[in-house]
């Protein structure tokens, strides 16, 4: 009979409903008991038939079309003749010493990565934010201990701006499987101390054959020293845009500083794909201007080197790259010819697999995402495992 089924799929494994009410404001509420005729002592493990006394014990569930369920359990405490003290019948579906189901933890669980904010889930569970987040979190660090696994052949590193604390801004290092693709780590900071005492727990450094991360220094002595049998890569985009700062700046003194303007797209779009006509009308321009053309020129040197194919024409290119920024007397183009000449063996590694840092850079904007949405975090320890749980 639907009447018979209906208090089984609203309350708990082995209670009977009584009665219900339900006033027009607040909770819904459910009396129930339990009618077994034993309980077994949870001490000694014996059967116990004779009840101590009983006692009303109110209980959170789920809520059912945004009401409020509030379960009124009638509990018995059975006396243990072994023990020669009582104890209170277990229900099926609430933990010991809770006042709230299992029901109702999984239901916020489900509103906290559902919901917009935090704010709403307050709202419509009706519970305080102390047992929100306590209860959140620790399932957030059981889901993040369930994923760990030793490390991967390949796996990307890079970092994003966290807070300010004490009038400093704070960084945090992200740690990602390239083949799993998901979010492995949260680090903070970006310093060797740092990335090696939180990194130290995970098994199997020596399996990591790739690293790919930005220009770098800290990171490419992490690497070096933590993973013995890795080669560190360059990412593309990083060393492309090595000279936007300097063709922006030189730009800004003849144009003015407006975003609008065509020239300014001209200059940091490869020339490669720009129109003949375009391009030809550029390179006329730039006459006029020789410092920023010779800025531009080394930029668009950088993008021919990543066209050129075969890797001993690519090192040969790379060292006539390096030879022709020796004889410029633009300070940032010697800037660029030590960066070049202390990233060569990174830079080059990128021809071998064509590895690109990417995927990190893509959960990076996950990232910005996740604190936009929480309107920015205090805690890290939250953040990284709210972080690690939506890119898992």
């Amino acid at each position: 009979m639907p009447s018979e089924r209906l208090p089984q799929v609203l309350l708990l494994p082995e209670l009977q409903l009584v009665k219900t009410t339900a006033p027009y404001r607040g909770p819904t509420y459910f009396f129930c008991e339990k009618t077994s005729k034993m309980e077994v002592c949870p001490k000694c493990a014996q059967p116990a038939r004779g009840v101590y006394d009983r006692r009303w014990v109110s209980v959170r569930d789920s809520p059912i079309r945004d009401r409020q369920v509030v379960l009124k359990i009638r509990k018995r405490r059975f006396w243990c003749r072994p023990c020669q003290k009582p104890f209170t019948e277990p229900v099926p579906g609430i933990g010991k010493g809770k006042r709230f189901t299992l029901r109702y933890r999984k239901g916020l669980l489900w509103a906290c990565e559902t919901y917009s904010s935090l704010k709403s889930v307050l709202k419509n569970f009706r519970c305080s934010a102390g047992f929100l987040y306590q209860n959140l979190y620790q399932e957030l660090e059981r889901r993040r201990r369930r994923r760990l696994y030793p490390w991967p052949k390949v796996i990307g590193i890079d970092e994003h701006y966290f807070r300010r604390e004490h009038g400093f801004r704070q960084f945090v290092s992200m740690v990602v499987d390239f083949k799993g693709r998901r979010l492995m780590e949260l680090v903070k900071g970006r310093s060797i101390a740092e990335m090696t005492a939180a990194l130290s727990y995970i098994p199997g450094r020596e399996n990591v054959r790739y690293v790919a991360t930005d220009l770098c220094d800290p990171y490419k002595s992490f690497v070096k020293q933590f993973f013995p049998n890795a080669t560190v890569v360059a990412d593309k985009f990083h060393v492309l845009r090595l000279l936007n700062p300097a063709i922006n700046r030189y730009r800004k003194e003849i144009t003015g500083d407006k975003r609008s303007l065509p020239i300014r797209r001209l200059l940091l779009q490869n020339g490669h794909r720009l129109q003949r006509s375009l391009r030809f009308r550029l390179e006329y321009w730039l006459k006029q201007h020789p410092i920023l053309a010779e800025v531009y020129y080394a930029k668009e040197a950088l993008h021919r080197l990543y066209r050129t194919k075969g890797q001993r024409r690519v090192a040969h290119a790379y060292t006539h790259l390096t030879d022709t920024l020796a004889r410029s007397a633009v300070p940032e183009l010697k800037r660029l010819r030590k960066t070049l000449l202390a990233w060569r063996k990174q830079i080059l590694a990128y021809f071998r697999n064509r590895l690109t840092n990417a995927r990190t850079e893509g959960f990076n904007n996950v990232a910005k995402v996740v604190k936009k949405r929480a309107f920015g975090y205090k805690s890290f320890e939250n953040y990284r495992l709210r972080l690690l749980n939506t890119c898992a």
